[in-house]
């Protein structure tokens, strides 16, 4: 190549990545609160370093969604009371009743009443982003200032569906930034899901299933129909009759969306059947780490050789029931690793010299030190995917929602240890950890593998994000990769009309046969007596 090519290729190359005028589009962004905005908001600082302008549709009473940022614009909606997943304190509260239920007694009566009161806690967030949705589209001068706004694309979260009803009614092309939807996994809404080997929500099975496992997959399955048929559907049909179709639902809206940005990796997920609108990012809100404060750094390296244990229970989750965590600062005492561990709440008086309470933490930098050792925690999906990149081996406290399920899948692969915190002691938590940083039972050596399978792709994993948003951008939406298959009524789905058909002329072309053999029967044994006669 000449040197005036080898110019003007690299001058191609510094275009197409800086963000220009030209190609940067403009996107409405509908987001859920709490840890599920925490991802959402860093694909949104990455498409705003493309060049993409963007609004954010928040509550009033948002905790995490702030007003003013300087890489997007929100669109305040005035809502009377905060969503119970907006509010903290519910969120501690509801933990709190759903560990009693649990610590009393384990029984079918406590099932049914955990049951409850997550069903509970989903009709109440429920109708709280019905209403929201509804305060939108009823706002004619807001309908007004966002169709002229001419938004290219609309960017939702289906775990709670207001989003998905405001981008319908737009009449905007749809991309998720999905795990979770109204009832359950996402997978189950759009692809083929065998109940075989496909683990539903809340079953805590693995791909490999017994034939108990399979009940109880079968179990759980129908929870979430319940779910949907009894408890979500009901609360968004007014909405969807109003302002989209008398015979819309809002399952069938979030199974229209052109494109899901699905928040998994199968070197963590167990392998399923997907469809060619599915694009992987799993771990797309990982990074490098960067260097610790001063004071911090110079606590991990105080631990010496034996170095550092991580614990956090997320966003919502600041700290466990007294009591528990009294148990974990004295097992944490027993340990010669230094232990820096996000704790709200009274200071537990059994706490060691070794332990370090803070009420924020940088998880992603600590993750990444090398002195670290482990990492305790609930079993968020973000904290979990920043551990696999990492390739720290993690024991799993897991608490409430899919934090069971999260660990199922990492137990299953080798690199976690999961207690049941309705049942720790002080023994026990300390057991675990030793066993999880003792280098001869492997689980530094799986997470390790996990980790280099997980960096090896050909994209990036928020590459992949950003370009299929543009993608839909650029093309008004992606109905070649969406099939029709939601539109169908299920016996047509399932082909039970074409196997009733089948059955029909089988059954039809039996009789004909049974007739015919007996009108022949009867011709040949009337010519016999004819004959004898």
């Amino acid at each position: 190549m000449t040197p005036r090519g080898a110019t003007l290729g690299f001058l191609q190359l510094l275009l197409w990545y800086l963000p220009s005028a030209t190609r940067g589009g403009n996107i409405l962004v509908y987001p859920v609160d709490g840890s599920h905005w925490l991802n959402m908001n860093i694909l949104l600082k990455e498409l705003h370093r493309g060049g993409h302008a963007i609004s954010v549709v928040r509550s009033s009473s948002s905790w995490y969604i702030a007003e003013e940022a300087p890489h997007y614009t929100s669109i305040t909606v005035p809502v009377a009371a905060a969503s119970n997943f907006e509010d903290p304190e519910y969120m501690a509260s509801f933990l709190e009743r759903s560990l009693e239920i649990w610590t009393r007694q384990r029984s079918v009566g406590s099932f049914v009443a955990l049951q409850k009161e997550l069903i509970s806690l989903l009709d109440e967030a429920h109708r709280a982003s019905a209403e929201m949705a509804r305060l939108v589209l009823e706002n004619r001068e807001l309908v007004g200032r966002l169709r002229a706004s001419n938004f290219d694309v609309m960017l939702t979260d289906p775990g709670f569906a207001g989003g998905v009803v405001v981008g319908k009614y737009l009449g905007l092309p749809m991309v998720f930034n999905v795990r979770w939807i109204t009832n359950g996994e996402g997978h189950f809404a759009i692809a083929p899901s065998p109940l075989s080997y496909v683990p539903t929500l809340g079953s805590l099975v693995s791909d490999k299933m017994s034939f108990g496992n399979k009940l109880k997959n079968i179990l759980h399955y129908g929870i979430s129909l319940y779910i949907d048929h009894v408890t979500v559907r009901p609360i968004y049909r007014s909405l969807c009759e109003d302002f989209i179709d008398p015979a819309a639902n809002i399952y069938s809206l979030i199974q229209g969306a052109d494109l899901w940005l699905m928040r998994v990796d199968f070197v963590f997920e167990f392998p399923r059947p997907t469809m060619p609108n599915v694009v992987y990012i799993g771990g797309f809100q990982c990074r490098p780490s960067n260097p610790l404060t001063s004071e911090l750094e110079a606590f991990v390296q105080s631990s010496g050789d034996h170095g550092v244990v991580i614990m956090s229970l997320g966003t919502l989750l600041g700290s466990l029931l007294p009591e528990m965590s009294e148990m974990v600062a004295a097992a944490f005492a027993r340990l010669p690793q230094k232990v820096v561990w996000r704790h709200l709440g009274p200071k537990p008086s059994a706490l060691g010299n070794n332990t370090l309470i803070v009420d924020w933490l940088p998880q992603n930098d600590l993750l990444g030190h090398p002195k670290t050792r482990a990492f305790v925690t609930h079993g968020g999906t973000n904290g979990i995917y920043e551990a696999i990149y990492h390739g720290v081996p993690v024991l799993g406290l897991p608490l409430i929602f899919d934090q069971f399920d999260n660990m199922v899948r990492l137990e299953a692969r080798g690199v976690a240890k999961v207690l049941d915190v309705t049942q720790l002691d002080v023994d026990t938590f300390t057991d675990a950890l030793r066993e999880l940083l003792d280098e001869e039972k492997l689980y530094k050596v799986n997470m390790m593998k996990m980790s280099r399978l997980h960096h090896d792709q050909p994209l990036k994993p928020m590459d992949r994000a950003v370009f299929w948003t543009e993608f839909v951008m650029r093309h008004k939406g992606a109905s070649h990769l969406c099939t029709e298959s939601y539109k169908m009524p299920w016996y047509s789905y399932h082909s039970v009309d074409v196997m009733l058909v089948m059955l029909s002329v089988v059954v039809f072309l039996l009789l004909v046969f049974y007739m015919c053999c007996k009108v022949l029967f009867r011709l040949v044994t009337g010519k016999g007596k004819l004959k004898q006669n």
